[in-house]
């Protein structure tokens, strides 16, 4: 059908590049959407991502719902409005902490492999119109410790199979939208 948007859309970016806003502002008309919030809750403990949160929060309009979940999968395979996922990149780590990666527990990569493959299934698979923030790696420094490397190369493999199963992906820098595909 012209003029129907695409279906899957992924907006990267490096730390406060405006991928977020870009990716609401690709939302903005619609009547209603899902915010699901893939970080920890804004009530967890920590006074500077309340405030981010509170600052996300502010900026949308009030008829979009924020679903605080990482069940990524049940949310792109049910029915609804648009969705925005913000943001990969906290999934993953909430992910990584509950496979027991950072512990090294038995079965904690093969659980990883299955999280990730699970998500990927459903964004390819979902019926719902989607845009996704996540955090570019590619360009960034190396991590200092073994665990942010297994982060940062896990994430990057995430981005990449998110980005083969987008009709569009876009690439925030200095709150400057470059369109990739």
């Amino acid at each position: 059908m012209i003029g129907r948007p695409p279906r899957r859309t992924l907006v990267l970016g490096g730390a406060r590049s405006g991928k977020s806003r870009y990716a609401e502002e690709l939302l903005f008309r619609a009547r209603q959407v899902e915010y699901v919030a893939c970080g920890l809750p804004a009530d967890d403990g920590d006074p500077e991502w309340a405030d981010r949160v509170a600052l996300h929060q502010e900026r949308r309009p009030g008829s979009w719902r924020t679903v605080e979940t990482v069940d990524l999968v049940a949310e792109l395979g049910r029915p609804g409005p648009p969705v925005l996922l913000d943001c990969l990149s906290t999934w993953l780590a909430r992910v990584m902490d509950d496979c027991g990666i950072w512990t090294e527990d038995d079965g904690a990569d093969e659980r990883l492999a299955r999280a990730v493959d699970d998500v990927v299934s459903a964004w390819s698979g979902t019926r719902r119109r989607v845009v996704a923030v996540s955090n570019e790696v590619g360009s960034g420094v190396v991590p200092a410790t073994v665990s942010g490397r297994r982060y940062r190369d896990e994430l990057g493999i995430l981005n990449a199979r998110i980005a083969a199963a987008s009709q569009r992906v876009f690439l925030l820098t200095a709150g400057l939208p470059q369109r990739l595909k």
